[in-house]
């Protein structure tokens, strides 16, 4: 399912905004009758009560510590809130981080003057199983230093379309891919990604390297 995303936020003279997830078993013999004849004997052992090893539950991962640099086309195990009423865990894979041209921005008018268009894809992979149908994870582009790029965009492009889960994201091993639409000022370079949309990683994001 696609957004809809076609607002831009941008101010100054480019149209731009700057911004400065045991037991053993037991044994038992028979007591020899007092008979002539030989004694029988018998042995019995009991079950062990040790109770089988569980598995790890299925769709389980061990979660990525807020502040993680990782490279493009490396996974993200991170905790995911979408509204009011979805939560889980999600692995996000960043599987390339592109500049466009100025040109990809025609539809958004004068607004766009001065942008160049980044585009991020990645592979979003449902980890927990919960119900995140109809979700949608947004990263955003940062610049060499690692801070913001100072541009504000929202939206899409015939070159970066944005996907959102489809209906059955809903068990673990779901997949679906998307591309998020950011910008930089003309000219300028984006260093990376960032994961920042739960609560222990809006401080210290996780990151991807460009």
């Amino acid at each position: 399912m696609k957004h809809d995303r076609t607002a831009l936020f941008a101010t100054g003279f480019a149209a731009l905004l700057v911004l400065s997830a045991c037991g053993g078993g037991t044994e038992q013999a028979a007591v020899p009758a007092p008979a002539p004849a030989p004694a029988e004997s018998s042995a019995a052992e009991a079950p062990s009560s040790s109770p089988a090893p569980s598995a790890a539950p299925a769709g389980s991962a061990e979660v990525t510590a807020p502040g993680t640099e990782l490279k493009v086309g490396e996974r993200a195990v991170v905790p995911f809130k979408y509204g009011t009423d979805k939560t889980g865990t999600i692995a996000v894979t960043v599987t390339s981080i592109d500049l466009g041209s100025n040109a990809d921005l025609a539809s958004f008018g004068d607004k766009a003057k001065g942008m160049t268009p980044v585009y991020i894809r990645m592979t979003v992979e449902n980890v927990g199983g919960t119900d995140l149908a109809y979700s949608s994870v947004r990263l955003r582009a940062v610049g060499p230093d690692g801070r913001g790029t100072g541009v504000i965009i929202t939206g899409e492009t015939p070159q970066c379309e944005s996907e959102s889960a489809k209906k059955d994201f809903t068990t673990a091993g779901a997949k679906y891919e998307t591309c998020e639409l950011q910008a930089v000022r003309e000219g300028g370079e984006v260093g990376g990604a960032t994961y920042t949309d739960s609560d222990e990683y809006k401080d210290d994001p996780v990151t991807w390297k460009k």
